[in-house]
């Protein structure tokens, strides 16, 4: 592709029941610079997404059974004809400058692969853990290195011939996990290049609550990609993996055995105290940041469940560790299948 040439773009929009959320997420993407096709996969959905995404005038593929947001893509991918995939979540809205920015950031580097974008720090949903997961995503990507080790299917794009080589994403994650990360992985270890650019940011419309928070941060993120590590026997230090963040799990276990063993032994109060002030030095600048978002009252109450996220994401690994032997001779991803196009290009 010439240096000076727009690369061609085609958004690929996986959507299970998307409802509200997935309409207004069409509807930013018909309302920024407009790419070259707009691909919505409507992967077993019943409540007539698809409907919305045929009147806003989107190429729809409709899959009779839901098999994830993995094998989503892929038929999306095999549809496509731009240059550049790029993948946007169903409950997500992009800005309007999110299409013209992914095509000048590929036109000025021939280098670059793949590029992620992040959550911005205004997500929809008022309630507390909606805006903590999200501020924390935010927070997250805006501190991390623009030179990425991983893959974002929520923002993320990538040049057709990468993705296709690669074989596209592991379609054995059957529901929404890390099938974007494992994918950034392969990618990196083919040695392509991965940009966080932190400027791309959209907004995420998804409603947290307690069960499904807890449900996703473990069964969905943390076992698997404790064996994904495993499996590829690389640890980063990046986004959620920095050595910060496993000292604090660490120190979160300190705290609670000590404040348990001092039911029986006080002297082990001054052991727990000792390791929350440890653990909020570490997490100081994030402390800082959700107060400057949203308040004293906010960032308290943030500290608190960062402090529980760092003990359950602790125990999800140890229990990753654990069951990985079980689980070695099950290749989610090992050898993706090849990806072919359904209209004739490689």
């Amino acid at each position: 592709m010439p240096f000076d040439r727009q690369p061609t773009i085609s958004v690929i929009v996986p959507v299970h029941n998307g409802g509200e959320s997935f309409h207004r997420c069409l509807a930013s993407i018909f309302q920024a610079t407009p790419p070259q096709e707009v691909i919505v996969v409507a992967d077993g959905d019943t409540d007539g997404s698809w409907l919305v995404a045929d009147r806003l005038g989107a190429q729809v593929i409709r899959l009779p059974v839901a098999g994830g947001p993995g094998r989503a893509r892929n038929e999306g991918a095999r549809h496509a004809g731009g240059e550049i995939l790029f993948f946007v979540d169903s409950d997500v809205t992009v800005p309007a400058d999110a299409v013209s920015r992914v095509a000048d950031l590929f036109a000025r580097d021939p280098s670059l692969t793949a590029l992620i974008g992040s959550y911005d720090d205004e997500p929809a949903a008022p309630n507390f853990l909606s805006q903590y997961k999200n501020l924390l995503h935010h927070y997250v990507h805006q501190s991390a290195r623009e030179e990425a080790a991983t893959f974002w299917g929520a923002c993320g794009a990538v040049r057709r011939d990468a993705f296709t080589a690669a074989g596209g994403f592991d379609e054995s994650y059957g529901r929404p996990s890390i099938e974007d990360i494992e994918l950034g992985y392969r990618l990196r270890q083919a040695g392509h290049k991965i940009l966080l650019c932190k400027e791309l940011q959209v907004k995420h419309l998804k409603r947290w609550g307690v069960l499904s928070l807890l449900k996703s941060d473990i069964f969905d993120r943390a076992v698997p990609w404790t064996q994904l590590m495993l499996r590829h026997r690389r640890l980063l230090n990046d986004l959620n993996l920095r050595t910060s963040s496993r000292m604090s799990g660490l120190l979160s276990f300190a705290l609670l055995s000590s404040l348990v063993g001092a039911l029986w032994r006080t002297a082990l109060l001054a052991a727990a105290l000792a390791c929350g002030i440890l653990l909020y030095a570490l997490n100081a600048p994030l402390f800082r940041f959700f107060r400057r978002k949203r308040g004293l009252t906010f960032a308290l109450r943030a500290l608190l469940w960062h402090w529980f996220y760092y003990l359950y994401s602790s125990a999800a690994f140890v229990a990753g560790v654990l069951f990985y032997p079980t689980c070695r001779g099950i290749s989610r991803a090992s050898q993706p299948g090849k990806l072919t196009s359904s209209t004739g290009r490689p």
